[in-house]
């Protein structure tokens, strides 16, 4: 069933807003996925706070123009959907496993930032841990040195009682 002059025009609207609040644009071809397959990529997106959205490619390409994702409009031929997300890692890792794990879709490129990827840098990408990944280890990095500040505050302490105890078990 066709859709409205309407309903393209808001549809482009919302794959622009979409465009402009995410970080990351990967661009995959998918043939012959079921729903549920991608009902189950939608919701690994999701819960790794990213979106997957399958659209015509015509539509798709309005949106791109005069956004900073605009380079990636050739890749848009075919059956196409982009994955996205603000963590600039995230819609690539989940594409990527999406990907190694169904031959039904291929991964052909994408964005982030204002820097187009191919295919390869996609999967490189994707290889890369996540932004909450990377503050996890920031903030241990961050704590080690305190920790072992606090150890050698205690050390002496903690050895003058096992002296005081090891004299009081002599003397007994």
């Amino acid at each position: 069933m066709p859709i409205s002059r309407a309903q393209k025009a808001d549809t482009v609207q919302a794959l622009s807003e979409m465009l402009k609040v995410n970080e990351s644009v990967i661009v995959v071809a998918h043939s012959g996925l079921t729903v549920d397959e991608v009902t189950g990529l939608r919701v690994k997106l999701r819960a790794e706070g990213g979106s997957f959205k399958v659209t015509k490619n015509k539509l798709i390409q309005r949106a791109l123009k005069g956004s900073r994702y605009e380079a990636l409009e050739p890749m848009f031929k075919g059956t196409t959907a982009i994955a996205v997300s603000k963590d600039p890692v995230a819609a690539a890792k989940v594409a990527h496993e999406f990907a190694k794990d169904n031959e039904k879709v291929t991964i052909l490129g994408g964005a982030l930032g204002t820097k187009v990827l191919s295919a390869s840098d996609v999967a490189a990408l994707a290889q890369l841990p996540s932004l909450d990944a990377l503050r996890g280890k920031i903030v241990g990095l961050l704590q080690a040195p305190a920790t072992k500040i606090a150890r050698v505050l205690v050390a002496p302490a903690q050895a003058l009682v096992g002296v005081t105890a090891a004299q009081g078990r002599k003397g007994a």
